[in-house]
């Protein structure tokens, strides 16, 4: 085992005399060690009963004839951090999480791990690390949580109350209605209820087979929880036991390989899952040794069909929803339908293929989930722009436009978040605009903010059908309307949306998956001459030496230190 080498052996008896100081019998030095890889944090939502879910996980690896050892990662919630500095935390915080996780699993030569994560940066961050020790590993989040409802039974969820301070500042909601929606919009434990970024990843887990079936969609705090994730603890204990020949096949880097990226990309496309997730997902890809790049993303989208809409794409419809109507199962094995090789057959870690798994998994209720028969496009919900705009790519999540897919309009530029809400409440965007946020990319800003509220803003005064934005920052996955994020090469690199003026015209064709500024060659080159871009001023250690060492999003924001 792995973890002989701090066990075995007469010049390990300084090491075995302080694990027993940590409880460890005689009898447990012949037992695989699991880590058990926790994000319990009491601010989020979706994580702050993980210390209880820790607890049912550790006394099954015992029951199994395992001997668990819980640490835990940090994490940020990107709801509470939205709309001051303190997102500016929340992507950095992933290269945290994935670091600690290296840190303790390799420091400790730990057998194999089961990752507890659920929301925002957490998921792909464990991920990340867990790649970089590739021991077996079984991954199984908190759940997503119920979706609430006003006093009039309308279904709601965190986007709502985002877009309702919108329609208040318009004018359109009184105190009372907005009360309302604040005190039910998210009703209780899990990962926001809608397919934002948080369930994005945690049904794409499923995809890459690196979680149990159900993962994505099971509610948190539900008996049906409780089973999943004393199965996950089961099944590393399984793995864990195995003979070494046996057990490497379900290294991590054996099941989450380049089909499974391309899995994870084709089952975000089928269910229009949030743009962070061409982010985590590109990082992801190079920790697991994965040549892949934002190119590929068009060509999975033009043979994946967009078969189920959720919140925010379309608001009556939740996590909860799709689990009832079949699950990531059912959305894989109807996709398969529609032939392309996708999704493609690979395994999984409980030992199955991924044909396998989905083998029989029809849709439920086909008002939830429709068939490819009756899509709601023909093609994925995430589309990459390229253009002089975005030599190196843009992340639209189609699924989400409100208004068409062809616009142009006059720019209105904004050289942060900050400003642009100001910008946006005192009514300088008009319907025909094109709002440019920049200066908010990985290292821009730095730490590439969410934009949710600028961009629940539009959508909430009405505007959502008529104003498009474009970032070189990124969208929470509640955002909605034609919001362009990722925009590569990012202003503080010199990329042309810094030299962007007001009024400059912009043209977007999704379909032609096309970012341009009309401007001619000459007046662009007389642009560049004098452009130096705007450098922010920081007093935070870790920022600076974030900012030292990002990449761009185009190449997942991943830190560089060479």
């Amino acid at each position: 085992m792995r973890s002989d080498e701090i066990k075995k052996g007469y010049n390990r008896a300084p090491h075995r005399s302080l694990l027993r100081a940590t409880g460890v019998k005689d009898e447990d030095f012949e037992k695989p060690f699991i880590g058990v890889a926790n994000s319990f944090i009491e601010i989020i939502p979706g994580h702050f009963f993980l210390n209880k879910v820790a607890e049912i996980i550790k006394e099954e690896i015992r029951a199994n004839g395992c001997v668990p050892f819980e640490f835990n990662t940090i994490g940020v919630d990107d709801g509470i951090a939205m709309g001051h500095n303190g997102m500016l935390y929340s992507l950095p915080s992933r290269e945290i999480i994935a670091s600690s996780i290296e840190t303790v699993m390799n420091a400790h030569k730990l057998d194999a791990m089961i990752a507890i994560p659920n929301c925002d940066k957490i998921v792909p961050g464990m991920i990340m690390g867990a790649l970089r020790v590739n021991v077996p590993t079984v991954f199984v989040s908190g759940g997503p949580m119920e979706k609430g409802y006003t006093q009039d039974g309308t279904p709601i969820d965190l986007a709502t109350a985002f877009e309702a301070v919108g329609k208040h500042e318009a004018g359109e909601m009184t105190d009372e209605e907005l009360f309302d929606i604040e005190c039910n919009a998210c009703p209780g434990g899990g990962s926001c209820s809608g397919m934002f970024t948080a369930n994005s990843m945690n049904t794409l887990m499923e995809a890459m087979g690196i979680a149990l079936p159900g993962n994505g969609t099971i509610l948190a705090l539900t008996p049906a929880r409780t089973v999943l994730y004393k199965q996950a603890a089961k099944r590393v204990c399984e793995i864990a036991k195995m003979r070494q020949v046996e057990k490497e096949q379900f290294n991590l880097k054996n099941i989450l390989n380049e089909n499974a990226v391309r899995n994870a990309f084709a089952v975000d496309m089928a269910m229009g899952g949030s743009s962070n997730t061409v982010l985590h997902m590109l990082a992801i890809a190079k920790e697991a040794d994965v040549d892949f790049n934002l190119a590929d993303i068009n060509a999975i989208s033009k043979r994946v069909s967009h078969i189920a809409k959720i919140s925010p794409s379309i608001t009556t419809i939740h996590m909860e929803d799709i689990n009832k109507a079949g699950g990531v199962s059912a959305v894989m094995h109807e996709m398969k339908k529609r032939g392309d090789n996708i999704p493609i057959n690979n395994p999984t870690i409980t030992g199955e293929s991924i044909h396998e798994r989905v083998a029989g998994c029809e849709i439920l209720d086909t008002e939830i989930i429709h068939t490819i028969d009756n899509p709601y496009s023909e093609v994925g919900g995430l589309a990459i722009l390229y253009g002089n705009l975005a030599e190196q790519g843009a992340v639209i999540k189609t699924a989400g436009i409100t208004g068409d897919r062809v616009f142009t309009g006059t720019a209105v530029c904004f050289n942060s978040q900050d400003l642009a809400i100001e910008g946006i409440l005192a009514g300088k965007v008009k319907a025909g605009n094109v709002v440019v946020i920049r200066y908010e990319g990985p290292k821009g800003g730095p730490g590439m903010q969410e934009m949710l509220s600028p961009t629940s803003l539009i959508m909430g005064m009405g505007l959502g059908d008529s104003v498009a934005l474009i970032t070189d920052g990124r969208f929470s996955g509640a955002t909605r309307g034609a919001s362009i994020g990722h925009v590569s090469p990012e202003a503080a690199e010199g990329g042309m949306i810094g030299l962007l003026k007001d009024g400059d015209e912009i043209h977007i064709d999704v379909d032609k998956y096309i970012l341009e500024v009309r401007l001619g060659d000459e007046e662009i080159d007389r642009r560049k001459v004098d452009f130096k871009p705007l450098v922010k001023s920081l007093d935070n250690k870790w920022l600076k030496q974030y900012r030292a060492l990002v990449t761009n999003a185009s190449n997942g924001a991943i830190l560089e230190a060479e």
